[in-house]
């Protein structure tokens, strides 16, 4: 069941969309590629009859693929600069390049005088982020950029998220946004000059690689969470998911991205600490329930483990954390299996872990879990092997855990 493709390890990390027009424009570090979407695309045989879900869509890879050949998707995500993106990076494909700059042009003008924008100061990394100057500046650019119509407003707000942090002292580091402050902080009219071109150019590119896709329906995006499709307005049993979930890692994707969440999304610090309790349990900050209890034995076994009088983590809310993610990630893989249609098939790009030398195999503990709910395993294809941290080295030497693709089919028959 376990078998190795190596081929896919440069697929399943943001790094392949480097190179993709529209997709380029906005760094979102935890996506997987276009191309990875395209092979299982390609290995599940969908076709404009099928329908694909991506409950964690993050930027919208997936969707992204999925308009290019003309099959109908839905994603969803709980983090509302995810399904800003995931929603606005379709948009493109509705303007006209020269059309950009003109707008820059005419808001350079209004730009220089306009009213500061309210955005959630009170958040303690808004106020060491900016220089005065350059948060002032921006500030008013979001002023302008708010003044837009449809959809140039919502293309401008992409193009302004996405400098804010080579504008800021920032630079988004793993499970942190660290603070550098001897770092060279661009200038937001000349930086976000830099992207209209950028965009100007993918434009012109993907309508050369694509034709015109002025025509195809963009992908249905919704602001949701997983662990509850209750809400989520399906035109169909999805036949196909393809996704990747928050890894069990410790990141916090509301301090990733608190740049552009205090600038778009949320106005306070208590917005910002509401929507961190309310996503996926794969932080350290998440709350847990006293009723939760981990949902599988290995992950019982681990937590014991690491709960055992003479374990001296780096932060004891680790076992917490593996207990709510599990038990999260236990009602995520049965919502799936309520909604989507028999002989559905999935791919999920998951990321084994390793905490003070115990491991943790989420490939194969997620696949049994999932076999309970109505999933047949077929394959956990291991993409790539990586290192530990380099304190876990120090200690236990460098053991490397696989990032692997859990391949599944929901039973029964179409």
């Amino acid at each position: 069941m376990i078998h190795e493709d190596f081929r896919l390890g440069q697929l399943v990390s943001y790094v392949g969309n480097k190179t993709i027009p529209i997709l380029r424009l906005y760094r979102y570090k935890e996506a997987f590629a276009f191309p990875f979407v395209q092979e299982f695309i390609r290995r599940f045989g969908l076709t404009q009859s099928d329908y694909l879900f991506d409950p964690f869509c993050g930027m919208g890879t997936t969707l992204f693929a999925a308009m290019q050949q003309g099959i109908p998707a839905i994603g969803i995500d709980r983090l509302p600069i995810a399904t800003f993106v995931a929603r606005t990076l379709p948009l493109f494909f509705s303007v006209e390049p020269p059309l950009l700059l003109e707008t820059f042009q005419a808001l350079s003008d209004k730009a220089r005088n306009a009213e500061p924008a309210q955005i959630a100061s009170d958040v303690a990394i808004m106020q060491k982020a900016f220089p005065k100057t350059t948060l002032l500046a921006l500030r008013r650019w979001k002023t302008v950029i708010a003044e837009l119509d449809y959809p140039l407003r919502d293309i401008f707000s992409l193009l302004f998220l996405s400098i804010l942090e080579p504008c800021s002292y920032t630079t988004k580091d793993g499970q942190f946004l660290r603070l550098r402050p001897d770092k060279q902080v661009a200038d937001p009219a000349a930086m976000l000059q830099r992207k209209v071109h950028e965009a100007q150019t993918d434009i012109t590119l993907l309508r050369q690689l694509w034709g015109n896709q002025q025509k195809i329906s963009p992908p249905l995006v919704q602001l949701a969470d997983a662990r509850d499709l209750s809400e989520v307005p399906f035109a169909q049993s999805p036949t196909a998911l393809i996704t990747s979930p928050p890894y069990a890692n410790r990141y916090d994707y509301t301090r990733t991205y608190a740049l552009e969440l205090c600038f778009n999304f949320v106005k306070s610090s208590a917005e910002l600490k509401t929507l961190r309790f309310g996503i996926l349990r794969s932080h350290i900050e998440a709350k847990v329930a006293a009723t939760d209890r981990p949902p599988h034995p290995v992950i019982q076994e681990v937590v014991d483990l690491l709960r055992g009088n003479e374990r001296k983590l780096n932060n004891p809310r680790i076992p917490a954390m593996l207990t709510a993610y599990f038990v999260d990630m236990r009602q995520v893989i049965s919502e799936w299996g309520r909604v989507l249609a028999p002989g559905a098939q999935v791919a999920m790009v998951v990321d084994n872990v390793r905490f003070d030398g115990e491991l943790v195999p989420v490939d194969l503990v997620l696949s049994e879990l999932a076999e309970g709910m109505g999933f047949k395993v077929q394959q956990v294809i291991v993409a790539r092997y990586k290192g530990n941290s380099s304190q876990q080295m120090g200690k236990y030497g460098r053991v490397p855990v696989r990032e692997s693709i859990v391949v599944w089919r929901k039973e029964g028959t179409t």
